[in-house]
């Protein structure tokens, strides 16, 4: 394990020693599994979205550094910088303090410095022979935050492109789809990039490097056990997943910190994150050729720890009655993925057959191909996915209607309701926990560019503004570091 992780910023011990690499990695759409995902039972089903975090990281050792410090910057957003003062790592002070030097506050940049220092040894002097200084670069995708008040900047070469805003992070809204994940994810690979050598995203002992660390980092930030589908879908991109059980993270971060040495916490640290058994499932599983995803914005918002509390302050109450509702919203769940999967195989197996499917459903509405007789296709597959998602949407509304929750709440029912009646629409749900933030729609790809210009048009969706999002089923991904030049 120690040879695994030698530390890449001791190479050389005479002379500078610099690094430079490039990640990114999606956003996501919990499309099957809201309320389910808290509960290590049950499997969920996250798309991975086009929308993404990146990273740029700079590395340099050397001797001739009295200090080591690592600064994260977020240029699109005022006062995006913080700057972590760690002090000379070449005296063993068995002490870790990050002093931020413009007493500015991120607690996810700070939990996952924290997180991979302590992983390294780095409290301890441990394995270091020149003190460094690491600069790593955040940019968000235009999706993840409101998109007003806005200049587009675009880098040197054309490829990649940036809103930046004119306030500070935290004045901005977000849309929800997972940017402290995302900026976790990346931040941490940047980091492992420099103190490990050779990282690599291909290696799977690598990348769930990165997810475990990752998990414990945004934990740490938000003071509490999360589900873990967003960092899960960050790193592996569009998965059915399965959650860790909580404990695994809680007896890690829970104890008190003034009676735990830094040395016996990254020992701890290291067995949950290399040595334990999570028992999760991230297997890869995606939307079948020309189905998108199509998320819709509400003007609306919801407040989802609210949501949770309030469904499991009634589960506790009513563990069988719960116990039920829960089992068919699983069952509902657990098709709708057998069901994309099986139109995958067809696309796979039967290409004819697929295409004659996906022509059918360019042509007609969810709720007209419920009612069709005689026809010349074999519409199963498509049924399968209609009345899945049927299913699922009847035992949220059921949860609604026993936890006084509003997941599916009657103005979501009638707009997705209405939904069912668009050309080349298979039907939606409120993702994730639900509420009056979003819905998320499986649609025909050649079909969305005409639901879209009929909602402007058509009062009953005067509320819903379409996000230009794909599936994207990639989790993280090394970029190409020229891509990103021009950008400051």
């Amino acid at each position: 394990k120690k040879d695994n992780n030698s530390l890449m910023m001791t190479q050389e011990q005479s002379s500078q020693h610099s690094i430079s690499r490039s990640f990114s990695a999606p956003g996501k759409a919990l499309l099957a599994g809201g309320y389910l995902v808290l509960d290590p039972t049950y499997n969920s089903f996250v798309v991975a979205l086009s929308a993404r975090m990146h990273s740029v990281v700079k590395a340099t050792a050397s001797p001739l550094f009295e200090n080591s410090i690592i600064t994260v910057e977020s240029p699109q957003f005022q006062e995006g910088e913080w700057v972590y003062e760690i002090g000379n790592l070449l005296e063993n002070r068995g002490k870790l303090e990050l002093i931020e030097k413009n007493n500015r506050c991120n607690p996810f940049v700070e939990s996952t410095i924290y997180t991979i220092l302590c992983f390294f040894d780095v409290a301890i002097g441990k394995n270091f022979e020149s003190n460094f200084e690491i600069k790593v670069l955040i940019f968000s995708d235009a999706g993840y935050h409101s998109q007003e008040n806005t200049v587009l900047k675009i880098s040197d070469n054309g490829s990649k492109k940036f809103l930046y805003h004119s306030k500070p992070i935290t004045k901005v809204a977000k849309t929800g789809l997972g940017s402290s994940a995302g900026l976790v994810t990346v931040l941490t690979a940047s980091l492992l990039s420099v103190f490990q050598k050779n990282l690599k995203l291909n290696d799977h002992n690598d990348k769930k490097l990165i997810h475990n660390l990752s998990q414990v980092s945004h934990c740490i930030a938000q003071k509490k056990i999360g589900s873990g589908f967003d960092v899960a879908s960050a790193t592996f991109g569009s998965i059915v997943y399965r959650r860790f059980k909580p404990d695994l993270i809680t007896d890690l971060i829970s104890s008190d910190e003034s009676k735990t040495s830094i040395l016996e916490y990254s020992q701890r640290l290291r067995k949950v994150v290399l040595e334990t058994d999570w028992n999760i499932v991230t297997d890869q599983c995606c939307l079948p050729p020309k189905i998108r995803l199509l998320m819709g914005d509400i003007c609306g918002g919801s407040n989802t720890p609210k949501l949770v509390s309030k469904v499991l302050d009634w589960k506790k109450s009513n563990p069988d009655y719960a116990l039920q509702v829960f089992t068919d919203l699983n069952h509902g769940n657990m098709e709708l993925v057998e069901a994309l999967a099986t139109l995958q195989k067809i696309s796979i197996n039967e290409p004819a057959y697929y295409n004659d499917l996906i022509t059918y459903l360019s042509k007609k509405s969810a709720n007209k191909i419920l009612n069709s007789v005689d026809n010349k296709v074999d519409i199963s597959p498509l049924l399968m996915i209609i009345n899945s998602i049927s299913k699922i949407r009847h035992n949220l509304r059921l949860l609604t209607n026993e936890t006084g929750a509003e997941i599916e709440p009657t103005q979501q029912t009638v707009l997705l309701n209405n939904c069912n009646n668009l050309i080349g629409c298979l039907g939606g749900v409120v993702p994730g926990a639900g509420g009056y933030d979003a819905i998320c729609l499986l649609c025909v790809d050649e079909c969305i560019p005409e639901i879209s210009e009929q909602e402007e048009s058509e009062n009953e969706f005067k509320n819903v503004t379409w996000l230009d999002l794909r599936e994207q089923k990639d989790g993280i991904i090394e970029e190409k570091i020229d891509d990103y030049i021009g950008l400051l």
